[in-house]
This record gives structure tokens, sequence and C-alpha cells, in this order.
């Protein structure tokens, strides 16, 4: 064997690991460049990783976004009220106005029905009480009723379950208004301890029962007098002694349980149906 043949030969024994170790290199580039050219390939890549990602912020955003987003709406309500209200009018004045139709219309069935069957017990009461018979109607007919019920954390804002009879604006942009709007208020008449209890918007109420952590806001309809007061209240503690009362393990989450499986919004608003659906006010 020639000097030449032995130099080769061991360049062959010395170098053909590294000659291999090169050639993979190069086809792992060559693969990782088609899939970076071509969209499909890329998109199998990367679809998963931006779906993951996506699904972890959705998750996180009313806990991280939460308290800022409810911080802000109050800020925005003291420096410009005005806007704020010219901003949400036009959407309450057509849930009002439909409303106001259809509350006629229930009315006049009512009275309608009224004057038919109970016509001579209506002229009694109205000879001896001397109210007028279209008054005695009136009071008999009027009533209120549970439009909407919302379960809100306290402080932060963040809606945890809701019941409505029919579809309406943004639950979650409500239930931070609510909680702007009673920060602002309580804050402005600088008392501890106390809460604001009350809205009232044109024919609508708004009741508000403040507990430790949340509170539950209900949206009534008609005539809302002391009596209707009594009954709603008696429904809200109902709903948090029955079931919120004994949840409070799966509902408070502490720094030593941070495993511990939170309530879902499923339940709480299949129990909020179940509590207020059919209630008579």
């Amino acid at each position: 064997m020639v000097e030449r043949d032995k130099i080769e030969l061991l360049k062959d024994i010395l170098f053909t690991d590294d000659r291999e170790f090169a050639e993979k290199i190069a086809r792992r580039i060559e693969t990782i460049e088609h899939t970076v050219n071509e969209q499909e390939k890329l998109s199998e890549k990367v679809k998963p990783i931006i779906l993951k990602q996506l699904d972890e912020f959705v998750t996180e955003i009313p806990t991280t976004l939460g308290p800022t987003i409810t911080a802000t709406l109050k800020e925005e309500i003291q420096k410009n009220r005005d806007g704020i209200v010219d901003a949400l009018y036009p959407i309450l004045g057509k849930m009002i106005k439909k409303y106001i139709s259809q509350e006629i219309k229930l009315l006049s069935e009512k009275i309608n029905k009224q004057l038919s069957a109970k016509r001579w017990t209506t002229k009694f009461k109205s000879w001896f009480t001397g109210v007028k018979e279209e008054d005695i109607i009136l009071s008999e007919t009027s009533s209120a009723n549970i439009e909407q019920v919302l379960l809100i954390e306290r402080g932060s804002g963040i809606l945890a379950a809701s019941y409505s009879k029919t579809e309406t604006i943004d639950k979650d942009m409500i239930s931070g208004m609510l909680t702007a709007i009673k920060g602002f208020v309580e804050d402005a008449f600088g008392q501890k301890n106390q809460n604001l209890e009350l809205i009232e918007y044109e024919l609508y109420n708004i009741h508000l029962q403040s507990f430790v952590s949340y509170y539950v806001a209900v949206v009534i309809s008609g005539d809302y007098n002391t009596k209707a007061k009594d009954k709603v209240q008696d429904l809200i503690f109902d709903f948090y002694d029955d079931f919120m009362g004994k949840n409070l393990d799966k509902i408070f989450k502490s720094s030593d349980e941070k495993s511990k499986k939170m309530i879902d919004r499923e339940s709480l608003e299949k129990e909020l149906v179940l509590k207020f659906s059919n209630a008579s006010i």
C-alpha cells in the first residue's frame, strides 16, 4: 500500500463520524427550512402552542385584569359621569322601551280579565272604601317581577354567576359597572361598614345585598315596595344559606389548599335558576 493510500485510509477512519454528523445537521436544517417555508407545515407546529397560550390567557383574565378593569371603570365614572350615561342610555333606552310596550299589553290583558271575572267584587270594594274601581284594579294587577340576578365578587367585580329571564347586554360589563358605582357611592359618603342597597333606574330597581366576599344584585321591574323588598331579601338569604353556606370550602380557596377544586359557574347558575326563576314577589 502506497503512502497516499495509507493517508486516505487514516482520514476515513478518523473523520467518518464527523462527516455523518455534518450530514445529519445538514438534513435537519433542510427539514426546518422546509417546515418554515411551507405555511401548512408551519401551522401544524405553531397552532397548538398558540391555542394553549390563548386558553391560559382567557383563563387568567378574570384574576389578572378583573381588579384593574373595575378600578379603571370606577375612575372613569368619577371623571366622566355624563359621558358614561350618554354611552349607556341608548342601549338601556331600547330595553326600557321594549319592556314598557310589553308591560302595557300585559296590564291591559290583566285589567280586562279583572273587569270580567271580579267586576262586582271590585264595585263592592269601591263602595265600601271610597277608592275608584280603576285604582283598585291597578293595585291588584301591579306586581314586582325579578328580571335578572347577578352574583358578583366584591372588590374585583368579577361575575361569578347570573340568571336572566331574557337575553340582555353583556352581564360581565353590568357586574363591573355595578361594582364601580357601588364602590363610588360608598366611598363618596365615607361611612365604614355601610353598603349601597338600592339603585333606581326609571322602571327598574336594582336591589344589592352585600356579603363578606360576594354581593347579589337583583334587577326588579314593577311595583317594588316594602313587601317585595322583604321577599327579595328572603330569597337572597335562602340562596346564600342553602347553597353558598354549605359550599364555603369549595368557594373560598385558602393558601394551603391551592389544588382544591373551586365551585363551578354552571352549578351556581343552576341554583340561581332554582331559587329565583319561579319566585313570586
